[in-house]
């Protein structure tokens, strides 16, 4: 995978660090893999990624369109911890069948199969875009943007933030969201009975009711506002709303 870039954190603060900053518990990536994001202080998307926990540094495999930026982030948090980040040239490999030695699985959904790290790319031919939209798994810079609040996509149902873990960047907006509100916008899959493209408004009547993401055949991750999940149209195309997809 061309799209992705591996960071290296290291140092003897390196676990601490991270912990205090994303939205997962990063204590838990210790041999294994977990999903997390870094958000903005009033809890918006930054970027989200992959911690993995090795004996002496811990590795974040995050999309190649926000590596510098991310890597900025983390050194503007360093000050004086012990930490260094630095790119590695490792390769990001993912598929759904049999998977190579030291693999991991994806931590976000079993159908999202397996991630690899090596020096060479061992990726299979998954249609990764209509296995997204069947089980509205948001992309980063499709579905995840700076203006996107991380529980409107889903972030709790694909094992992205844990509330009992502490304090991180952000947390005191997602908790009111989790706690204090009910969500009235987020991704749900739809079906389309005709055609369109990703970014075409939906409509009900002459109200704005979100926008289409992701598209794969006749269905698709839209962004809605649920209360007006009926009788939707993009341009002159019906959309069947799945609500039991959404966040």
């Amino acid at each position: 995978m061309t799209d992705r870039i591996v960071l290296a954190l290291t140092g003897t603060d390196r676990v601490d660090f991270l912990q205090g900053l994303v939205t997962n518990d990063v204590t838990r990536a210790d041999g294994g893999i977990v999903y997390t994001a870094l958000l903005t202080p009033q809890g918006k998307f930054l970027a989200d990624f992959f911690v993995l926990g090795q004996p002496d540094r811990l590795l974040i495999d995050v999309a190649a369109s926000h590596a510098q930026g991310l890597g900025q982030r983390l050194n503007m948090y360093r000050l004086r911890a012990d930490v260094q980040i630095a790119t590695t040239d490792l390769i990001v490999s993912r598929g759904t069948g049999d998977a190579p030695d030291g693999a991991l699985a994806d931590p976000r959904h079993p159908a999202l199969g397996w991630r690899a790290y090596a020096t060479t790319d061992q990726s299979d031919a998954t249609d990764w875009d209509a296995l997204r939209v069947a089980h509205v798994i948001p992309e980063t810079g499709i579905e995840l943007t700076p203006e996107t609040y991380i529980l409107e996509t889903g972030f709790e149902r694909l094992n992205g933030v844990d509330f009992r873990k502490g304090c991180f960047v952000g947390q005191e907006i997602v908790a009111r969201m989790k706690h204090k509100t009910t969500l009235r916008k987020g991704l749900v899959r739809v079906t389309l009975d005709g055609d369109a493209v990703a970014g075409t408004a939906l409509t009900q009547g002459s109200k704005d009711a979100g926008v289409l993401h992701t598209v794969a055949g006749h269905q698709a991750i839209a962004y809605l506002r649920f209360d007006r999940s009926d009788a939707v149209f993009a341009d002159e195309t019906r959309v069947f709303v799945d609500l039991d997809a959404q966040p």
